[in-house]
């Protein structure tokens, strides 16, 4: 079945051994944007794990085609989980579920910013996540935060998770999920609060692991050793502005899932994303403030740098000034001139070495006492 064959009224009647196609309303993306990330490998699957839940308790199994069926006919809701789908296996998913072709097309395309819009009576949630790349010894090339994302589409009778990036897999998410009934029976929204409060804890540890290695790289800085630590620190402020960014913006997604009446939200869960938000602001103040002591540890090195160069220009500058002294006496008495009445003197030569060793002794001592040597 070629694109654009499927009706769009009737996904639900697709046999489960027709080809998918996604919808044509996908716009071309832009000439030089990035692609998803990452590329699933072949031997996995799009779909990690589907399953209806009706009263908070996991259903036998069923296709993902015919959960939604079930879902609806017995008051449950679908949980499909997919990895990096194409473009084309999110199309027809996004059929056969009636999602927005704008949210589909965000979630095949990652590196999306954090966000949460409303289609009717679905929600589109972007999360960014996070992890911290464990390093023997920090560098100035050295990857410290690694973050992916999982898109989270959110209705009445489903929820769909779309996860980009090998780390933060859900499946231990859905098994703890399911071992808290009462939660599963607030409906689908549980999972997106289940989602959002895993994506920030994770941001916590994160945040934990970068701040000790800020710890380390602040006793270097002040450490009586003489180090050049500029390019750690540089490269420990980059990979900390991607965490940034994956923290900073979520507040506004979860103070609207707090605070706003939603449809597909109940009261009963609100309270949930609140307690969320508070933990996604207390990360942000964190990342905020190791994000400026990393500018003060900076700018801190520069100086100590900048202090340590002009230390060495004084110190070369002192001992130029003690060979001067020899340099420019020799430099008299090889004139070779006749009439030079110390030529003749008999302790000419002694009473210049005296002169000589004499001049610079001062003068060492002179630079020493003022702390140039």
């Amino acid at each position: 079945m070629t694109t654009g064959e499927t009706p769009h009224a009737a996904p639900l009647d697709l046999p489960p051994e027709a080809p998918l196609s996604g919808p044509p309303t996908l716009r071309p993306r832009p000439a030089g944007r990035q692609g998803r990330i990452p590329t699933r490998r072949p031997d996995v699957d799009v779909v990690v794990d589907c399953a209806v839940y009706v009263d908070g308790r996991r259903q036998e199994a069923v296709a993902p085609e015919d959960a939604l069926a079930m879902a609806e006919e017995r008051g449950g809701f679908v949980w499909l989980g997919l990895f990096a789908p194409t473009e084309e296996e999110l199309g027809a998913i996004g059929e056969r579920y009636d999602l927005h072709p704008l949210a589909v097309e965000d979630a095949v395309y990652a590196h999306q910013r954090p966000k949460l819009e409303r289609y009717d009576d679905a929600l589109f949630m972007v999360l960014k996540t996070a992890t911290y790349v464990e390093h023997e010894e920090l560098t100035a090339t050295s990857e410290v935060v690694d973050t992916g994302e999982v898109m989270v589409f959110l209705g009445e009778r489903y929820v769909i998770t779309v996860r980009h990036g090998e780390h933060n897999p859900l499946a231990d998410l859905r098994q703890r999920l399911q071992e808290q009934r009462d939660l599963l029976c607030l409906g689908s929204s549980a999972v997106l609060y289940a989602v959002a409060d895993l994506v920030v804890d994770t941001f916590v540890e994160v945040a934990g692991a970068v701040e000790e290695d800020v710890d380390e790289l602040e006793a270097s800085v002040f450490s009586p050793d003489r180090t050049d630590d500029i390019g750690r620190l540089y490269q420990l402020k980059r990979e900390l502005m991607a965490l940034r960014r994956a923290v900073s913006p979520l507040e506004v997604p979860l103070q609207k899932l707090a605070e706003r009446p939603i449809d597909v939200v109940p009261d009963a869960i609100r309270s949930y994303f609140r307690d969320v938000m508070d933990h996604a602001i207390r990360v942000r103040d964190q990342v905020n403030g190791l994000d400026e002591l990393l500018t003060s540890i900076l700018q801190a090195s520069l100086a100590r740098t900048s202090m340590a160069d002009n230390e060495d220009m004084r110190k070369i500058s002192a001992y130029a000034g003690i060979i001067a002294v020899p340099t420019a006496i020799a430099g008299i008495y090889g004139m070779n001139f006749e009439h030079m009445p110390e030529l003749d003197t008999r302790w000419g030569y002694p009473l210049v070495w005296l002169v000589i060793i004499t001049a610079c002794v001062l003068l060492y001592r002179g630079f020493k006492r003022n702390g140039w040597l």
